[in-house]
């Protein structure tokens, strides 16, 4: 109930700009198999994705696991508090432990300052010491983990997050997600009319990404859902 397989085709070609992250995805592509592994490579750890909303964070957190053909689980952060003492310590260890079952796969965190800023839906609990001991465990886990589940999260404030989380050793990478250029905006329009079964090649898509200066991915979106 606090895992749930999410659909895992889309990749990141369903992804306007962020040409980064899509690098970086591309040169770990096969760090999966067992030639990489017999050559020595430790598959990649996790990504942080941050930024402004609707940008895109989520989107690519969910491309990740079609990029790399392997299963994504959401990991529901809502459900992981529990009011009984050392209940929610049970309840992540078993997260893990499932995670590591389906290995290799991604494993996606939303809006991950919520699970360890102390904001999270139990945050009365959380005080009690709960969050602290929550983050010691997923720390302990990011670092020792031998299983490769691949941790793609989302965050929107980054300064709501614990020094200790981010710093290498954990996490790869952080990528920040901002407002798409001129170039970006075109490509993301020309991504969402080939969704919509519409030839891109009939549109001005320079004037379009000019119109839409300032839009997010999402804002870009919905104008064309109107």
């Amino acid at each position: 109930e606090m895992l749930e397989f999410v659909d895992a085709t889309n990749n990141m070609a369903s992804v306007g700009g962020l040409e980064n992250l899509k690098h970086w995805l591309a040169q770990r592509q096969d760090s999966w198999d067992a030639q990489a592994l017999q050559f020595g490579l430790d598959p990649p750890k996790g990504v942080i994705i941050l930024g402004v909303q609707g940008c895109g964070k989520s989107l690519c957190a969910r491309a990740i696991g079609g990029e790399w053909n392997i299963p994504l689980v959401k990991f529901d952060t809502a459900a992981i508090y529990d009011k009984f003492i050392g209940e929610t310590e049970k309840r992540i260890q078993r997260v893990f432990k499932v995670a590591e079952g389906l290995a290799p796969c991604v494993l996606w965190i939303d809006e991950l300052e919520k699970v360890f800023a102390g904001s999270g839906p139990d945050s009365a609990s959380a005080d009690a010491g709960v969050s602290s001991r929550l983050l010691a465990s997923f720390l302990s886990w990011m670092q020792d983990r031998k299983p490769a589940v691949f941790v793609a999260a989302t965050c929107n404030n980054v300064t709501a997050l614990p020094p200790e989380l981010i710093r290498k050793g954990r996490f790869d990478e952080l990528f920040f997600v901002d407002l798409p250029s001129a170039a970006e905006r075109k490509q993301i329009f020309f991504i969402q009319l080939s969704r919509r079964k519409r030839n891109p090649v009939d549109y001005n898509l320079d004037r379009l990404a000019v119109a839409a200066k300032g839009f997010s991915g999402a804002e870009i979106e919905s104008a064309l859902q109107t």
